[in-house]
């Protein structure tokens, strides 16, 4: 063999090693890139902050030559770890790209008010209305992520009412009455305050019910003629409105027989007009006696 073909095969040899050395090479760092969101190892939290608050973010993932994090409110960073703060409240998708190709979103809720936000977020709280009236089915609901047993004493029966999360109930009697609420999730009992006017339907006695209409009439004549002569408006209007009327101000108000209006225009053209007298007033009731439905006004200037 000569010595030229000697040196041929020696190079030949020469290559294919480095060929082999290079294909291993690129083996071993194959498995050692990332190929999938799987690879990436990172963390965002808390999931569930407040304005202000701190969000901690980090990648860990290994052979990552260039990472993006968006926080979702127009910032973005490219460093392993850090900390953001978001300004506002709402829910944002936190997102890491990492070599521009494979990414990782988490989702964020940033909660307003600082730390008695989350802290609020988690209290059992009573969802019913302040006022209702004698008979009238009203709705009580328990508002809480936690809880899953609910006791109520609604202040009447001195018992136990009811054991479900939403409850209907009437009060047989007018009064001032403290709801109650237990939970196995609460120390202390959760209280709600509501008073419970009269219904006029409990009058059998056609000369009593004539008697409370009469008054009715007369305390509706009173109020209207303070608003006419310039009196508290708020105050008169919203002692009619809530509790003849069951909060609804579109209730119509014939004047003289012939004009129609709400009895909220009706009353606040009526706090401009102040030379008017309001000479009687005749009202009238649904069906089941709860709520003033129709007003009639007799005036003059």
């Amino acid at each position: 063999m000569t010595y030229i073909q000697k040196n041929k095969n020696r190079i030949t040899l020469i290559v294919i090693v480095l060929i082999l050395i290079s294909a291993f090479t690129a083996f071993l760092l194959e498995k050692r890139f990332i190929h999938s969101t799987v690879d990436i190892d990172c963390k965002v939290y808390p999931y569930k902050l407040s304005v202000g608050d701190t969000l901690f973010f980090a990648d860990k993932t290994s052979f990552s030559a260039f990472k993006k994090w968006e926080f979702g409110d127009g910032n973005v960073s490219v460093i392993d770890s850090g900390y953001h703060f978001y300004k506002k409240p709402g829910f944002y998708q936190v997102t890491l790209t990492l070599n521009d190709k494979y990414s990782k979103t988490f989702s964020i809720e940033v909660l307003s008010g600082g730390r008695k936000g989350i802290v609020m977020d988690s209290i059992t709280t009573i969802e019913a209305p302040i006022q209702a009236m004698q008979f009238e089915n009203v709705i009580f609901r328990a508002k809480s992520p936690n809880a899953k047993l609910f006791s109520w004493k609604f202040g009447e029966s001195g018992t136990i009412d009811s054991k479900e999360q939403m409850v209907i109930y009437a009060y047989k009697n007018p009064g001032d009455y403290v709801v109650t609420l237990y939970t196995e999730e609460t120390a202390y009992p959760i209280t709600h305050k509501i008073k419970v006017l009269p219904s006029f339907k409990v009058l059998s006695d056609s000369t009593a019910i004539e008697d409370v209409y009469k008054e009715i009439d007369e305390d509706f004549k009173s109020r209207l003629q303070q608003i006419a002569n310039g009196s508290n408006f708020n105050a008169n209007y919203n002692y009619l409105l809530d509790k003849y009327l069951c909060k609804n101000e579109n209730v119509a108000t014939k004047v003289n027989t012939s004009k129609i209006n709400t009895f909220y225009y009706y009353c606040a053209g009526l706090q401009f007009d102040k030379k008017s007298s309001i000479q009687s007033v005749k009202v009238g009731f649904d069906e089941n006696l709860n709520c003033v439905t129709k007003v009639e006004i007799t005036q003059s200037k």
